[in-house]
């Protein structure tokens, strides 16, 4: 059995099904150069959000492959944009030349994340203010690893320790997140069974509020409005974002401003939650509890709501709140430095697409079907929870592959794009990588900019 369907198989298994008949996973050369299952791994995602999509209503034949899933995971490289003056930016501006791996003084390595501006500003002068790459780098070397990513920690940075696989596996959150389900689907309350509505998308009826951004919640928001549920994304007008990721998880979309900091804010979000179908947010732990917004009390205001929530290190386990970022679950993980040794590098090298994010969005939306569909057979509110940590250990349990590398071109990937005119200009973007024989996955919204819309339902 290959990588591919091992992983599809693992996913029947945590929705309570078998493999069915009606679903083609197309094997194509591998496209990323790694020396893990990556693309395989998010084929074998999309072909079981297809799968569960496909029981809605009429059966229907499911395809994906694991190419077009390659180009999924490296998404927002992909989208082309005709007019320059409008395009969004993918924001690069070194807000801290302490950014990046280090050597440590004890021969170690540690990634330091920049984060958004207040983060950055904060962990530039932890590292003592350094005017570039090389005086950051002679900072670091006065730390021994385990107690910079401490003092990292206890100020709620974004950095991390490089560790092997082995490390991560024996240390007390990998052994947490060991003992976790890929995706955590749990009951947290009672309520009257809501069976799908027919005769159309396979979501279609249903209304997702999405509190997140970059980039696994968006892209958990943005498969579910493929599948055509109503897609609301709530953003802050006083949080940065960057745009590219925006223009790239926003399709299909509504988007719209509230600040949950004031009353009228949280008052706003309230009157939407009753008539949504699945909240999903990415917020550290605990800040939204805080703020009224935790699951518990969402069953209580809207019996029969999928929770979904998203974060770095796991749920549970002493890491829980520490904030994090794709590169850092690639550090902590071991999948650095598996990559670096295999491309030969002195220390731990980033995979080449964004592996755990978009996974783990596709996992997230993944486990709301589950609850989704749950909810229309028995009721009940339900919780789902997925990390990048957690999807990181995934993919490595998928084994290594010795296999040769055929790049994907642009003349493939140009198949694969849909043409639309967005908030950007006119664009030519990835279409949904999940393909349904009768109700085709599209989304209908086009791409907007942050706050485009009132936040009302239609």
């Amino acid at each position: 059995m290959t990588p591919t369907w091992r992983a599809f198989d693992e996913l029947m298994a945590l929705a309570g099904r078998l493999r069915p008949q009606n679903v083609a996973i197309e094997e194509g050369a591998a496209a990323l150069d790694t020396r893990l299952f990556a693309e395989d791994a998010c084929a074998a995602v999309l072909a079981a959000c297809g799968t569960l999509a496909a029981e809605i209503g009429e059966p229907q034949a499911v395809n994906v492959s694991t190419r077009e899933a390659a180009a999924a995971l490296v998404s927002f490289l992909k989208n082309r944009f005709e007019d320059a003056a409008r395009m969004p930016v993918l924001t690069r501006e070194e807000r801290t030349p302490a950014n990046g791996f280090f050597r440590t003084r004890d021969g170690r390595f540690v990634y330091l994340h920049q984060s958004f501006p207040d983060s950055a500003a904060r962990l530039h002068a932890l590292m003592g203010s350094p005017a570039d790459k090389a005086e950051a780098a002679r900072a670091v070397l006065s730390w021994d690893v385990q107690a910079l990513e401490n003092a990292i920690a206890e100020r709620g940075l974004c950095g991390a320790m490089a560790r092997t696989p082995t490390e991560w596996d024996e240390s007390e959150q990998g052994r947490v997140l060991a003992a976790s389900p890929l995706v955590e689907v749990v009951r947290i309350g009672d309520s009257e069974p809501e069976p799908f509505k027919t005769g159309g998308s396979p979501l279609g009826g249903l209304r997702a509020l999405d509190l997140t951004r970059v980039l696994a919640g968006p892209t958990c928001a943005k498969a579910l409005a493929a599948l055509g549920a109503e897609v609301l994304h709530i953003a802050s007008p006083s949080l940065p974002t960057v745009e590219m990721f925006v223009a790239d998880t926003n399709p299909g979309k509504r988007s719209a401003f509230l600040d949950l900091k004031t009353p009228a804010g949280r008052e706003g979000l309230e009157g939407l939650l009753g008539r949504a179908d699945v909240f999903s947010q990415g917020y550290r732990a605990g800040s939204l509890e805080r703020l009224g917004f935790g699951p518990a009390r969402l069953a209580q205001v809207r019996p029969g709501i999928i929770c979904i929530e998203i974060d770095c290190y796991g749920h549970d386990g002493p890491w829980r709140a520490r904030p994090g970022w794709e590169q850092l679950a690639q550090t902590v993980t071991g999948m650095a430095v598996m990559h670096g040794g295999h491309q030969g590098a002195d220390g731990p090298v980033l995979q080449p697409a964004a592996v755990n994010d978009y996974t783990t969005g596709y996992l997230a939306a993944f486990g709301a079907l589950i609850a989704l569909s749950r909810r229309a057979r028995f009721g009940g509110s339900w919780l789902v929870r997925a990390s990048l940590s957690r999807t990181a250990m995934w993919v490595r349990s998928l084994g290594l592959a010795q296999r040769p590398i055929e790049p994907l071109t642009e003349a493939e990937v140009d198949g694969w794009r849909v043409a639309e005119a967005s908030d950007y200009g006119p664009m030519r973007r990835l279409r949904p990588a999940i393909g349904l024989a009768r109700t085709p996955a599209r989304w209908e919204q086009p791409v907007v900019r942050l706050g485009a819309h009132p936040p009302a339902w239609t």
